[in-house]
């Protein structure tokens, strides 16, 4: 099914309804946040952290991302009311601190050194990320020859690894020792709330996870481009801040 084209006032619109009762959520980076070319650069979008402030008195809101929950609290700030979720569902603001099980400690770090050995593979401009579960290997600033292959060949090696879970994203591989999905992490949290129907925008191969799990009345909109099996498509994180400004 090809997703619905939506302008921001169409956006604002179809969520001004169910203000009161859904649970929205949203990815970070390429939603809230422009991608840029090093993770650690990332800034949201002007005026979407007050728009945020403002709506999650009205409305219940959910950050649900990729990034380690430490990053996400130090680097955009969100307001205390919005439920944050990180590593993919792995860490939640306001629970206790994740603790690997000794087998998870050992994958993890059979994972480091599968990341390390594909970042010096990929070569200059290549990274790789720690996070409490899992190695992310950034590859935007390498050469994407070297780093294509490079992440092929992980991914094939991590997945033979007990225990892990590889996740391909935008020029990244991420290298789980626990499994995790966008789309647990939202149905426990609706779960939780008690809030119909589920939102959730995003813009990554990970946010199809959220996705795939979301109810025929339930909202899901892919940001930018890309094969996705969202209802509804807007065009970039800009069309997200003003969809936001609409609505507040």
């Amino acid at each position: 099914m090809t997703p619905v084209e939506l302008t921001p006032v169409q956006l604002a619109e179809l969520l001004r309804p169910m203000l009161d009762t859904a649970l929205i959520g949203f990815d970070v980076d390429g939603v809230l946040a422009p991608i840029v070319e090093h993770a650690d650069d990332a800034r949201l979008t002007d005026g979407v952290g007050a728009s945020l402030a403002t709506l999650s008195a009205h409305a219940t809101i959910a950050i649900v991302s990729g990034r380690s929950l430490d990053d996400l609290e130090r680097r955009f700030g969100f307001p205390e009311d919005v439920h944050v979720i990180g590593s993919h569902g792995l860490e939640i603001r306001g629970d206790d601190e994740l603790a690997l099980e000794p087998n998870e400690a050992h994958t993890l770090r059979q994972l480091a050194l599968l990341g390390q050995k594909t970042v010096d593979a990929a070569g200059s401009g290549a990274w790789l990320e720690t996070k409490p579960a899992s190695v992310v290997v950034h590859t935007r600033s390498a050469d994407p020859a070297l780093a294509d292959e490079a992440v092929a060949v992980v991914s094939r090696l991590a997945a033979m690894v007990p225990g892990a879970q590889v996740k391909p994203g935008h020029q990244v591989v991420e290298l789980l020792a626990r499994d995790a999905s966008k789309g647990d992490a939202l149905l426990a949290l609706a779960r939780r709330t008690g809030c119909s129907p589920l939102v959730f925008i995003g813009d990554d191969v990970t946010d199809e996870d959220a996705f795939v799990s979301m109810g025929d009345e339930d909202i899901s909109v892919r940001v930018g481009g890309g094969e996705t099996i969202a209802r509804y498509r807007v065009c970039g994180p800009d069309d997200v801040a003003a969809a936001l400004t609409r609505l507040i």
